[in-house]
């Protein structure tokens, strides 16, 4: 059986932007059933999980071939073993790796960059000064994404695939903002893959066990 570590419980701003929602989503759209393993906090730093995702963060994945750590390899394993990810010719192969990477290269540092300055160090002075750089270097980027994009509803041949998962991925993460919303056809993308019930699945099996921990708390005070 396939197993992908996951957090029981994260802040707000982090529920369904922790990684583990993209092998979840990967998952569910090769139609691949698998089991969370959830994690506290206190298990990041411990030897056992270390041997298994070395940084300590989440997801980790086994399936009983391969173990593996960091999300966007997870999505291309899974992806290069389903058609539903991957096309079979060499070229649309190279055009999913290609874009997948974009996501992750490309794209999803000057969004990290964004969002780590307005979660973690809005109230800084040099957070206040750096911030106003970042956005702009990211809406240039997202200039050039929408142009790349044009009128395909997908990136990789207008034919949803694992690229569609981490780039749909990184642009969620700037929910917290209205810069996608500035570039209607990115806005228009995401809102496609938002709506796809594999995804939705995902989302909603990350969110459960947030839920569940949640309750216990409240009902413990």
């Amino acid at each position: 059986m396939i197993q992908v570590t996951a957090f029981k419980w994260v802040p707000d701003f982090a529920q369904g932007s922790v990684r583990d929602i993209r092998v979840r989503w990967a998952l569910e759209e090769a139609g691949l059933g698998y089991d969370d393993r959830l994690i506290g906090f206190e298990d990041q730093s411990t030897p056992a999980y270390r041997s298994l995702q070395p940084f300590g963060q989440v997801p980790a994945y086994s399936d009983g071939k391969v173990q593996m750590f960091e999300s966007g390899a997870i999505v291309l394993w899974i992806a290069q073993n389903s058609s539903e990810l991957m096309p079979d010719d060499l070229a649309g192969h190279a055009l999913v790796m290609t874009w997948l990477f974009a996501a992750m290269n490309s794209v999803e540092p000057l969004v990290a960059e964004l969002a780590g300055i307005d979660f973690f160090n809005a109230d800084k002075a040099w957070a206040k000064e750096r911030r106003p750089e970042v956005e702009a270097a990211l809406r240039g980027r997202l200039s050039d994404l929408q142009d790349a994009l044009g009128d395909r509803r997908w990136f990789a041949n207008d034919r949803f695939s694992a690229a569609d998962i981490l780039m749909a991925h990184v642009l969620r993460d700037l929910r917290h903002t209205d810069i996608v919303a500035s570039f209607p056809a990115l806005a228009a993308y995401v809102t496609r893959a938002e709506a796809r019930p594999a995804f939705k699945r995902a989302l909603a099996d990350q969110l459960r066990p947030f839920g569940e921990y949640e309750a216990i708390q409240r009902a413990a005070v």
